[in-house]
């Protein structure tokens, strides 16, 4: 089969023909259709990610979409090592495998799986969201929260605010549901007197796909602007912006903020398929705004380190060279 092969670490994977994955008692075979190139398969592949497991000679994706030995439509995640979901064929865990709504395309699928997930299960599993609260997106341009936009809205939020570098993206939220938004490129008083403003609104849940600096910025502005008491649960699901945040125990002592977490491991396996479940449910019903790229397996190294995540690359399997 051909299927994109990382042959040497730190380099872009390459098309290359490799033997099918061999029948496996308890695993599926799934003919693959499409998979997602997205940070965290870039990161996985790399060995960066927390969830990575070392190895050479490794197919990337951690999702994809495709089909199962009886012709059933699946989305299907995590595939076992070391298969991946960028080749023409993979095998994958039973539980893993979410047969697909008939009005989901296998690329809609691949493409809004890992991001939409990423926030359903953060308002749902982790900031324990209900109607009425309001939701701050820090780091709404991308893919991931472009979506986190329009499920916080979808899940009942009554009102969003979007944070973001992008003016022109930022901008294009406004119609996907954010009643507010905030540019991060501007001078840090005049940032942290935006935030502040909304904060002393009254701001109930922060999802963070950027953490660093950003969201230095965005806890000590919750910190003095705040109402006394009201409780606030950070999220933090990206670092994007970095790595590590510089904070002051005040900022902690002073306020009723949560740090939590949102990904593999903080959200149990059956929860997050749940999440996905749910996402598909609700974009079946009425599509998300979710822009997408779709292009051949062949051009994986051609893409692989192309930047930005909006549109999302999505490679497919049915043009071969």
């Amino acid at each position: 089969m051909h299927a994109a092969v990382i042959e040497q670490a730190h380099t872009p994977p390459v098309l290359a023909e490799i033997a099918d994955p061999p029948a496996t008692a308890g695993l599926h075979l799934v003919r693959v259709a499409a998979a997602a190139l997205s940070h965290v398969t870039r990161s996985r592949a790399a060995g960066r990610h927390y969830s990575a497991a070392p190895g050479r000679h490794l197919v990337p994706g951690v999702d994809g979409s495709g089909r199962l030995e009886d012709g059933r439509r699946v989305y299907f995640l995590l595939p076992e090592a070391p298969y991946g979901s960028m080749a023409e064929r993979t095998l994958v865990a039973p539980a893993n495998c979410i047969e697909l709504p008939a009005a989901l395309s296998d690329v809609t699928a691949a493409a809004i799986g890992i991001p939409g997930m990423s926030s359903w299960a953060a308002l749902t599993q982790r900031a324990r969201m209900v109607a009425g609260a309001t939701v701050l997106v820090n780091g709404a341009t991308g893919m991931s929260g472009r979506l986190a936009v329009q499920i916080a809205r979808r899940l009942g939020a009554a009102r969003v605010i979007a944070t973001g570098r992008d003016a022109a993206a930022l901008a294009a939220l406004e119609s996907l549901g954010a009643d507010a938004t905030i540019a991060l490129g501007q001078p840090a008083a005049a940032l942290s007197q935006a935030l502040q403003a909304q904060f002393g609104r009254g701001v109930d849940i922060v999802l963070d796909y950027l953490w660093g600096p950003s969201a230095e910025a965005i806890l000590e502005a919750a910190a003095r602007a705040a109402p006394a008491g009201r409780a606030l649960r950070h999220v933090q699901i990206g670092t994007a912006g970095g790595a590590d945040i510089r904070l002051d125990g005040a900022v902690l002592r002073s306020s009723a903020i949560e740090l939590l977490g949102s990904g593999l491991n903080s959200v149990p396996p059956e929860r997050l398929r749940d999440s996905i479940r749910a996402l598909f449910a609700s974009a079946a019903d009425d599509p998300f705004e979710a822009p997408v790229r779709q292009e051949p397996l062949a051009r994986v190294a051609e893409l692989w380190d192309m930047p930005g995540a909006c549109p999302r690359i999505v490679f497919t399997t049915a043009d071969r060279p």
